[in-house]
């Protein structure tokens, strides 16, 4: 998983309810993403559904923590079975 949520997160619960792998939860300050349930919409959608919402585009992609499609893929099966 290389979505990440920063600090610039305004709190507004529009991500989590969009996240199909219930992925996303109410950290201290702003919402976090759990990497084990991550599969950047993979199996679901051809593209992460919290970017798309996010109002203040506060969720990027870290290269350095990419995982490949398959790798994905995998993890949605896991979760999903």
């Amino acid at each position: 998983m290389s979505l990440t949520i920063t600090e610039e997160c305004i709190y507004c619960d529009v991500c989590r309810p969009a996240c199909p792998n219930k992925a996303i939860s109410a950290g201290n300050e702003y919402y976090e993403i759990d990497p084990n349930f991550c599969t950047e919409c993979i199996g679901h959608y051809d593209v992460p559904q919290c970017q798309q919402v996010c109002p203040v585009d506060c969720i990027p992609l870290l290269p350095e923590l990419a995982e490949t499609k398959e790798q994905l893929w995998e993890k949605f099966v896991r979760i999903t079975e």
